[in-house]
Formats: C-alpha cells, sequence, structure tokens
C-alpha cells in the first residue's frame, strides 16, 4: 500500500475501523492507491458522517425535544 494512504488511514481512527471491518479494501488500496477517496466515501456513509447525516441528527433531536415540551404542556 502507498505511504500517503498508509497515513491516511493511520491518523484516522473511523478509517482503521471501517478497513478491519472490510478488509476486501486492502486489496483495493493496494491495486489502485486512487481509490483512497472511494474508501473514505464509503466509510462516511456506513458510519453517518456525512454533512447530511448531521444535520439529519440534529432535526431529529429537534423534534424529540419538541414532542417531549408538547407532552409536558
Amino acid at each position: 500500500m502507498n505511504l500517503d494512504v498508509q497515513f491516511k488511514i493511520k491518523n484516522n481512527m473511523n478509517m482503521q475501523r471501517y478497513l478491519r471491518e472490510n478488509s476486501g479494501w486492502y486489496k483495493y488500496l493496494n491495486r489502485n492507491p486512487e481509490s483512497i477517496n472511494l474508501f473514505n466515501e464509503e466509510m462516511r456513509e456506513k458510519y453517518k458522517l456525512r454533512p447530511s447525516d448531521k444535520l439529519n441528527n440534529i432535526v431529529d433531536k429537534l423534534d424529540l425535544l419538541t414532542s417531549f415540551f408538547n407532552v409536558l404542556k
């Protein structure tokens, strides 16, 4: 595996965890180091780290709070 790819994975705990869980990526990253972007996108989708996922999480929490306050009324 390319050293740049190894450093990127080593410095990101989520990437390390995803690579351990999906070991098939070792083969793809060894053969094509440019596929690190696809790996990163798939990891972010799996762990819900995309901005849209974070926004949905905030909206869900706000809905929970509003329903909680409506019950208290």
